[in-house]
């Protein structure tokens, strides 16, 4: 078996992961529920009404959502209307493992200061957990990142039909696939059938296509983990030392496939070292085994990625966030974390950096040092899930406060 069979993949959570699908999203919604007797301040709930709601998204998927906002509230309320990270999310963004739930922290915090927040689930989902539709034509369907946008669309008309929201005070707040979704549909609002967004909050900022995303997650985050954690004299080269070294203190798993790369005991493996001058280039002779291995210059037809080519080519289609954004003329917020390896700090500087380019003066960009993907303070090439830190709750509140 060659070295590049024996070496599995090592990746986080895909931006491609698995996606769902429909049709064209209408704004029929039915009311279910009105209040949530058991509030507490234990979950964070206390003093915010819990409204269960249904939208119709169209071609015979109504949805469950949940519309909060503050107890004994007046007049028509601005909303934050949240758009899921890619994969069959339920309306909490509910992570593995128990892990946490994105969306529940930040509808507190958006009542807090004041607005409604409308979450839901996404299309084939039926319950938190995510609960799963047992139809493949709504979980999988044709062209599934236009039907993400189009069932966005039909939750953000609900909204503006509702008489408890502002239509002109609709805040679109997404993470990752979210924040393409939220560009996207605020870049063009007349061709979704929807109103102006008063503002876009993106957490995980997909500012490159999803070529380039997927190169970093699933090679790219390889080569750098050499570079950082291996290379202690940062000469782009391991010698068996360093390979030994470097190994240490990784989980048992991701020891293993770097050994099946690097080593032939305590010696630098004779397969990767071409020109055999006793240690391994990262890039050059690492890399060319990793490229191998992962299947990446076949891209889009990667293996392990069978089941996502639909979403890949389809999102492939729709410009990114850093083309998007600039053509919204509105209040902008951008928050990525430093040690994001799906969707890079860099590209959402860069996105932000477009969006000032393009005129507007309402912008803002936070790279949080130590975060993730998910926006949580957890190591780098080993990340952990979890809810978003206090830091970017506070600074999100702050934002919505001063755009109230």
């Amino acid at each position: 078996m060659t070295t590049a069979k024996k070496y599995r993949i090592l990746t986080v959570a895909l931006t491609a992961a698995t996606v769902l699908a429909g049709g064209v999203g209408v704004a029929h919604a039915e009311v279910t529920g009105t209040r949530d007797a058991t509030l507490s301040a234990a979950t964070g709930w206390a003093g915010i009404t819990r409204e269960q709601v249904r939208i119709d998204l169209g071609k015979g998927w109504v949805t469950q959502a949940e519309l909060t906002y503050p107890s004994g509230a007046k007049g028509r309320l601005p909303v934050v209307v949240m758009l899921h990270g890619s994969g069959h999310n339920d309306m909490n963004q509910t992570l593995p493992e128990g892990k946490g739930a994105t969306f529940v922290p930040l509808a507190q915090a958006a009542a807090r200061e004041g607005y409604a927040a409308l979450r839901f689930n996404k299309r084939g989902v039926t319950g938190i957990g995510p609960v799963e539709s047992t139809d493949p034509a709504q979980l999988n369907p044709k062209h599934p990142y236009t039907q993400i946008q189009r069932d966005a669309a039909s939750v953000i008309r609900f909204a503006a039909a509702s008489p408890k929201l502002d239509p002109s005070r609709i805040v679109l707040l997404g993470h990752s696939e979210g924040t393409n979704v939220a560009a996207n549909l605020a870049a063009d609002p007349k061709a979704y059938g929807i109103p102006t967004p008063a503002g876009v909050i993106a957490m995980g900022v997909v500012g490159q296509d999803i070529k380039k995303l997927l190169t970093l997650q699933i090679y790219g985050r390889l080569l750098l983990q050499l570079h950082d954690e291996f290379d202690v004299d940062a000469d782009g080269r391991l010698t068996a030392a360093e390979a030994i070294d470097g190994l240490i203190g990784q989980p048992e798993a991701a020891a293993d496939q770097f050994r099946s790369v690097l080593l032939d005991g305590d010696k630098v493996l004779a397969s990767s070292d071409t020109d055999h001058d006793g240690q391994i280039a990262i890039d050059a002779e690492a890399g060319r085994v990793l490229r191998e291995a992962t299947g990446i210059d076949a891209y889009p037809n990667v293996p392990g990625l069978e089941t996502l080519q639909d979403y890949v080519a389809d999102i492939a289609r729709f410009p990114t966030v850093t083309v998007a954004l600039p053509r919204f003329a509105g209040p902008t917020l951008l928050l990525n974390g430093e040690n994001d390896l799906q969707t890079p700090a860099r590209a959402a500087l860069a996105a932000d950096a477009a969006v000032a380019a393009a005129g507007n003066r309402d912008h803002r960009i936070v790279i949080y040092p130590g975060m993730a993907h998910t926006m949580n303070v957890t190591p780098k090439f080993t990340p952990e899930f979890g809810n978003p830190d206090q830091q970017v709750v506070t600074d999100i509140r702050a934002w919505l406060r001063s755009h109230h």
